[in-house]
């Protein structure tokens, strides 16, 4: 693999990369059903698990740099999951004037609050 140089910037769960001479990204990965993996000291992964072939390796500064990176990336795909469910959820409880989570027992988990309807 040839090492190229970029700047990456994180958008809620989207990954933009760039040239480092241009303003506009020339891709983004989206943090979707993807695995970020710790390679080494300050080397991480993001592969997806529907194209395992499909891995993409970035280099960092330091270590602490890389963990900070690893960090960000899964809550960043966390918190896209976490604000759909939430949507969605809302969604379902306007049309069925129930609470899908309920029958996963999960229907007061604070993690998972739906805003109080207005009255």
């Amino acid at each position: 693999a040839v090492l190229k140089k970029r700047l990456v910037k994180l958008v809620v769960n989207f990954l933009f990369y760039f040239r480092t001479d241009e303003a506009e990204p020339i891709g983004a990965l989206l943090l979707e059903h993807c695995r970020i993996t710790k390679e080494e000291e300050n080397v991480f992964s993001i592969s997806f698990v529907e194209e395992p072939e499909r891995k993409y390796c970035f280099e960092c500064a330091s270590e602490e740099q890389c963990q900070e990176w690893v960090e960000a990336l899964k809550r960043a795909s966390y918190e896209f999951m976490r604000r759909s469910l939430i949507f969605y959820r809302n969604e379902i409880q306007k049309m069925t004037g129930k609470d899908p989570l309920e029958q996963f027992g999960i229907s007061g988990e604070a993690r998972f609050q739906l805003a109080a309807p207005k009255h």
